[in-house]
């Protein structure tokens, strides 16, 4: 509860004043001071490959979701593959250069969550918040369950295994990132850096090819291509538009980890967005381009991105090369919600709508919590789902869908208020994003909801409303403990130290010594039980007690049971109801041995005593270390 005493300094996800009509944003970022922290901070490269792995990863599956949807259109309905597309890095464009504005005008990082809350209001802030917070768990669930899938393709006497699997490369990518979001941002700089390079050297070779090298891959291969579908409607569009705009997910998380990176934040973290569209926008575009020039059909069992590579490079080692870089990538894109929800929540907690110990820090700037609560609801879900991807997927967008809608609109409330330089043509961008976002989020929503959408809409308000009851806690709290309020000043009353005792030790000596430094008076109090051994041992400590003579009493306490703390809480309740303004402390001495493995060995007498105590009595509890050495 300690942490409840002190009023808690805003957090960066508070609501920031709104500036006037008229007043012209900031385009200079105020210089960061020095922090030693920076180095473990991340770079713009750095921040890319820490924070982007989700976004680049979904070159696998977004491309492969349109196909699928047209699919059911037969060829024709795959000629319409290109335009989509282009549609779909449109809106990329749109919400690139939206979260560049995000974090220009929220450093403190939050994205979607900091926005809504600013301009749209604190309620509609938690749902933004409630959304990522979704979008982040299901990433993690996502990536490692597609990586460990596209290894179980590879070598099918996996499969088996693949939950097994799932959990240790969740493990693994939770104790990197317990080392600090740099130092796993370092390590996976590798995996993407080669799986850019495959897909890029793919996407050039495949340009430059008049027809497909090989169609290996997909021989023997069900065609999940409709017969006879000439028709594409509207509905169509708009529903393969909805699903390849999972490639989408991810484009958030650099805009809600802005403190992660190293000053200057805000110009790191935009270098990075920035890079991160450039880069996911020609993958996509050049994927869907080799879908058109090969006349790509897609088959049961087989990725489209691993058709297109059979198709660019042939079936080789290039061939093999691209399908493990994919593998990698995915299972490591879970990353990007270990470097951007802990961010999240510490913005959630200083804003009193999440436990306050999600906003501590770590050492090498690491919220240990924060990744710890991920890693667990991951494994989770992941169990739930026994390791398989399609019961995850339906569930994965409608979030994200949500978030980027509530940041654009917040957005467009943002270029009202400040009405800046081009503020209505920045307006009418994000505007457009947010119609095209929301509609997508409908869409989703509307044709998943049976596959198991309805239970990302169930969890949003539950999750809502949790950050309201954790508000409301603490709001009583507050009022309680007077927060805000300038209290009375201090008063020195009478204190009564309790001190419990077993045997005459240098431990009892230091605790006495130790109890009449605190208190006024002092009283060594030992439990007597009624076995006739244990009389005997009481006996004898009061002669040696008298015989020491330390100037502070022994009080023996008598109790039928084979019990400490039950007696000892009933004694300091007597205490304080027969001397009412003392305050009494109950001073647990207790011995911490210098090996690890030989606090194991001790009975933990003094944790039963101060637990007892704690529930039962309204005394301070003050645990006395008496640390041996050697050993």
């Amino acid at each position: 509860m300690s942490v409840l005493t002190t009023e808690p300094e805003p957090g960066p996800g508070s609501t920031p004043a709104r500036p006037g009509p008229g007043s012209a944003p900031s385009r200079k970022e105020p210089a960061d001071p020095p922090d030693p922290g920076d180095r473990h901070r991340l770079t713009a490269v750095t921040g890319l490959a820490a924070l982007s792995l989700d976004a680049m990863a979904s070159v696998a599956y977004g491309p492969e979701a349109i196909v699928l949807v047209l699919a059911a259109a037969g060829g024709y309905g795959l000629g319409f593959t290109l335009p989509v597309t282009l549609a779909i890095a449109a809106l990329l464009a749109v919400l690139v250069a939206s979260y560049r504005q995000v974090i220009a005008a929220f450093p403190a990082g939050g994205g979607s969550y900091a926005v809504a809350t600013a301009y749209l209001g604190r309620r509609t802030g938690l749902v933004a918040a409630a959304s990522l917070v979704l979008d982040y768990v299901l990433n993690v669930a996502v990536a490692v369950t597609a990586g460990i899938a596209a290894l179980t393709s590879a070598f099918p006497a996996l499969y088996a295994d693949r939950l097994g699997l799932c959990l240790a490369v969740l493990a693994l990518i939770t104790a990197v990132n317990l080392r600090g979001i740099a130092d796993s941002a370092r390590i996976f700089v590798l995996p993407t850096a080669v799986f850019v390079v495959s897909v890029l050297t793919l996407i050039t070779v495949g340009l430059f090819r008049p027809a497909p090298v090989s169609t290996a891959a997909a021989a023997g291969h069900a065609s999940v291509l409709a017969d006879n579908a000439t028709t594409v409607g509207a509905l169509l569009l708009l529903k393969a538009f909805a699903s390849g705009c999972s490639a989408l997910t991810g484009v958030e998380a650099i805009a809600n980890a802005v403190p992660s990176f190293r000053a200057p934040r805000t110009r790191r973290a935009q270098h990075a967005e920035t890079a991160l569209g450039a880069l996911l926008g020609v993958m996509l575009i050049g994927l869907a381009v080799l879908i058109s020039r090969f006349g790509l059909r897609p088959v049961e069992g087989v990725t489209v991105l691993a058709q297109l590579a059979d198709a660019a490079l042939g079936h080789n080692w290039a061939f093999y090369v691209v399908q493990f870089a994919t593998t990698t990538l995915l299972a490591l894109s879970a990353n990007t919600s270990f470097g951007g929800l802990p961010v999240l929540l510490k913005l959630l907690a200083r804003d009193h709508h999440l436990p306050h110990v999600f906003a501590l820090e770590a050492d090498r700037q690491v919220h240990r919590h924060g990744v710890l609560a991920l890693a667990a609801v991951s494994a989770v879900l992941l169990a739930v789902s026994g390791g398989d991807t399609n019961a995850l997927v339906p569930l994965f967008a409608i979030g994200v869908f949500t978030g980027f809608t509530l940041a654009q609109a917040g957005m467009v409330r943002h270029w009202y208020a400040v009405r800046g330089p081009r503020w209505r043509a920045k307006a009418v961008l994000n505007g457009s994003g947010a119609v095209l976002t929301g509609v997508s989020a409908l869409v989703v929503t509307a044709t998943k909801f049976a596959d198991g959408a309805w239970l990302v809409a169930l969890a949003l308000p539950l999750l809502v409303a949790a950050f309201e009851t954790v508000h409301r806690t603490y709001a009583a709290i507050g009022e309680r403990l007077g927060l805000g309020r300038v209290p009375e000043c201090p008063r020195r009353d009478r204190s009564l130290v309790i001190v419990p005792v077993a045997s005459l030790s240098k431990l009892t000596s230091e605790a006495l010594t130790a109890a009449v430094s605190l208190g006024d008076e002092v009283r060594a109090v030992t439990v007597c039980h009624a076995a006739p051994e244990d009389r005997a041992g009481a006996d004898a400590l009061a002669r040696d007690w008298a015989l020491w003579s330390p100037g502070v009493p022994l009080v023996r306490l008598r109790h039928p049971h084979r019990t400490l703390g039950r007696p000892i809480a009933a004694y300091v309740r007597d205490v304080t109801a027969a001397e009412p303004g003392t305050r009494v402390t109950v001073l647990i001495p207790e011995v911490e041995p210098a090996r690890l493995w030989q606090r194991m060995l001790q009975n933990q007498r003094g944790a039963v005593v101060a637990h007892a105590v704690r529930r039962d009595t309204d005394a301070a509890i003050c645990r006395l270390r008496f640390r041996l050495s050697g050993g």
